[in-house]
């Protein structure tokens, strides 16, 4: 079944905001006269009628047909074209696939939907009349350029131990600003009135390790209550918890990466640390506010009622304390300022001329067939591949030796990169291979792409030519681990399988530092696959009472959590990606990872971050 079928789902009654790529309301689309199949195509990049992939020129600046690329990339046409023909004797393994993308898709937009409504009807009435504020979104449109916003991790904090805190209380993603692309952490304040959480934190840091790896100017729009005082002991106390938020905002500033923050909403306790050490920060009269203790807690301690605004309002900060550099008397006024600053950067983005190149030669639809279900379902990768590169253009490397691992070069929307993908098990031969590729793309400043679907478990050597091969292999694949922790290069890793073991490890999984990591929603991630657990039953004594029970229950909490959305609740991804749209999704993180090279530093031997004095 091919999945324009899957439109009985994606027509769903949700705005198109909840889409984690697009700002743009379902009403305001139907307003400019789009219909259901426009709005899909607002969901998914693509107009599912055509056999080709496409991309709306007044959706994205960046076409797929049209970009802005320099024409230099002509060459590619001497690449060999992939066969991503689907061998009809494969048809059942699609059907059973595309079943089980079905399944996975319907829960992807049942968590979007969620995650849409926030804090909930009531929480944004509270936030939008009574305290007179905008939504999160709303804050992100006046912002950037043409309304794109990447968000990352938006099912971050869903189904967690101590409740559900949708999108985990804040938005964080890439957009661009004055043409610069930035890293956004933008606090919800209808979720709980913008409270902290440990998952929270574990967002935030996340966020700012992608704008260090990337050298990304960050944005903090700060309305949030604090901690959450019960979880303190989860949230505050260790190296990577609450802390480290204000270590990597001084650590970013020496590395000469801007920082600017708007306060607009309450800014109490340890958070208010974060406006105060950003490079230059601006807040919202009436509705911006900085304190570590609020008036509740000076009525506690003094007996003293005092209001907000005189305690630590933006008259207060901008006019007193300094401990911010611009009053504005309206968010939109703060949003301008922040726009004004970003013109004083010192960035040089290159004039962009238009380069017209190949879209691949086979439908992304069919990935949804391709989308394994799970590793006996799992089809040649080069069929995957036809329907995300340029042209379906392909130079293998080494094409004949350790064929469970493909490498290769390829140009993604007219963006040169090498990949590393999965066909079988990481085998001695394959490792070796894989060693080579990616020295190779090191050594030629190339980034790397990983398609991870990595084997369940080899199987237990039953002689001394097996275990001296398992030897052999360990060896190896310990080799390619140490060559892509090592390898400088920017590294996108995406999951479309499973993620299993020491060979996920070698494949950059989220151990390892990728620039970023997606997952499909079939991808499964875990030590062992549960669907294959069977067959290490062996460790249970079968003569101890309750033991099938135990099995049983280890087996089912396996399953649970190996799941693609419960990894991205838990924030050890960058997010749930739809497979048809993996291709402009990593071409989007590829000229994210390479604007560093246009930002102009001047010579400073001892670095020193921005100190407010």
């Amino acid at each position: 079944m091919r999945f324009t079928q899957l439109s009985r789902y994606l027509s769903c009654p949700l705005s198109a905001s909840c889409s984690p790529f697009f700002l743009t309301s379902k009403s305001k689309c139907q307003q400019n006269g789009l219909g259901t199949k426009e709005i899909l195509r607002l969901l998914s990049y693509q107009d599912v009628g055509n056999s080709v992939s496409t991309v709306p020129h007044d959706m994205i600046h960046n076409s797929s047909m049209s970009c802005n690329i320099k024409n230099r990339h002509q060459y590619i046409k001497s690449f060999p074209v992939l066969d991503g023909n689907i061998p009809s004797l494969y048809r059942h393994v699609l059907d059973g696939n595309t079943s089980n993308s079905e399944i996975c898709i319907q829960r992807y937009l049942e968590l979007l939907e969620k995650v849409n409504k926030g804090g909930g009807e009531n929480a944004i009435c509270r936030h939008t009349q009574r305290n007179k504020k905008l939504l999160v979104r709303e804050r992100l449109r006046m912002l950037l350029d043409d309304e794109f916003f990447f968000e990352l991790s938006p099912f971050a904090g869903l189904n967690m131990p101590y409740g559900d805190v949708p999108a985990a209380g804040c938005l964080t993603g890439l957009g661009r600003i004055c043409g610069i692309w930035c890293v956004f952490i933008a606090n919800d304040a209808t979720v709980k009135g913008g409270t902290i959480y440990p998952v929270s934190v574990k967002k935030q840091l996340r966020a700012q390790e992608i704008a260090m790896q990337n050298r990304l100017p960050s944005v903090y729009l700060v309305d949030s209550g604090g901690a959450f005082l019960p979880l303190q002991s989860e949230l505050f106390p260790d190296q990577f918890h609450g802390g480290r938020l204000f270590y990597n905002e001084a650590v970013m500033s020496a590395m000469r990466i801007p920082q600017v923050a708007v306060v607009c909403g309450s800014c109490t306790a340890g958070g208010a640390y974060v406006p105060t050490m950003a490079e230059e920060t601006a807040i919202v009269d009436k509705i911006g506010t900085m304190f570590l203790a609020g008036p509740p807690l000076v009525k506690a301690a003094t007996g003293e009622d005092i209001l907000p605004e005189e305690l630590g309002g933006a008259s207060l900060h901008s006019k007193v304390s300094g401990c911010v550099d611009h009053f504005a008397s309206s968010e939109k006024e703060a949003y301008e300022c922040v726009r004004n600053i970003f013109a004083t950067l010192n960035f040089e983005i290159p004039a962009e001329d238009t380069l017209e190149y190949d879209s691949p030669l086979y439908c992304a639809d069919e990935l949804l067939g391709l989308a394994p279900k799970d590793y006996s379902y799992t089809l040649d990768i080069k069929l995957i591949l036809s329907r995300m590169i340029d042209g379906s253009r392909f130079q293998e490397f080494k094409a004949n030796y350790g064929t469970t691992l493909v490498n290769g070069f390829a140009y993604i929307e007219g963006q040169l990169v090498g990949i590393v993908a999965n066909n079988g098990e990481l085998t001695h031969d394959a490792s070796l291979k894989g060693c080579h590729f990616i020295q190779l793309c090191n050594q030629r400043n190339i980034p790397i792409l990983f398609i991870l679907n990595t084997a369940p478990q080899a199987a237990e050597p039953s002689s001394f030519a097996q275990a001296l091969d398992h030897t052999n292999r360990l060896k190896a694949q310990a080799s390619m681990m140490a060559t892509v922790a090592c390898a400088a290069v920017p590294k996108i890793t995406l999951v479309i399988g499973g993620c299993y073991g020491n060979e996920s490890y070698a494949m950059c999984g989220r151990s390892f530092d990728p620039n970023f990591l997606f997952l499909w929603p079939n991808a499964r991630i875990a030590l062992v696959d549960s669907r294959h657990f069977p067959k290490h039953s062996m460790i249970w004594d079968d003569n101890c009472t309750g033991a099938g029970t135990e099995f049983k229950h280890l087996k089912k909490k396996l399953e649970e959590e190996s799941s693609a959305f419960y990894s991205s609740a838990r924030v050890w991804d960058d997010g749930v990606i739809l497979p048809q749209n993996s291709r402009k999704i990593i071409a989007q993180c590829l000229r994210v990872m390479k604007q560093k090279k246009y930002q102009i530093l001047s010579l400073q031997q001892y670095p020193l971050p921005v100190i407010r004095m």
